[in-house]
């Protein structure tokens, strides 16, 4: 059997420890489509020690902001970012889950203020991160699939 390696990415983002069948989720929520000028990698069902199996996505070219990374929180908790600058890893840390999702999900109440013509941004409002449960701040609707909520 040969080994295929994935080869390391000049500057860019690793996002490691994402679970696995997610990836594709991270990639969407990041806005990554097939119209991309830098690379970007995909490993899934790559084996872990941690949990047995995860997901890993590279992307070259980029520093994901604290939204990005928020977002990521919601479908990935316990990922990993790994900020590379020249080849080597300049910043890693862990996910957090905020306390409050502003502006990065979609409530699924119709007759929702935020889903009005309103410029009135969403919030979310985390009651429990395992299982995950968010409340809508403004009608108190519960969100059963944040990941097919997030903007």
């Amino acid at each position: 059997m040969r080994d295929l390696k994935v080869t390391p990415i000049k500057n860019g983002t690793v996002i490691d420890h994402i679970p696995t069948g997610m990836a594709l989720k991270v990639l969407r929520v990041l806005g990554i489509t097939g119209d991309v000028n830098s690379t970007v990698s995909v490993l899934m069902h790559v084996p872990s020690k941690q949990r047995g199996w995860k997901d890993i996505v590279k992307v070259e070219d980029r520093e994901l902001n604290p939204k990005e990374l928020s977002k990521i929180a919601l479908i990935a908790p316990d990922a990993t970012i790994n900020i590379i600058r020249n080849y080597n890893v300049a910043e890693k840390h862990t996910v957090a889950l905020p306390d409050r999702a502003v502006g990065i999900l979609r409530c699924a109440n119709p007759n929702c203020i935020t889903n009005s013509r309103e410029p009135v941004e969403s919030v979310f409002l985390v009651r429990s991160k395992e299982p995950l449960r968010v409340r809508c701040q403004y009608c108190d609707r519960e969100l059963e699939d944040v990941a097919g909520h997030i903007l």
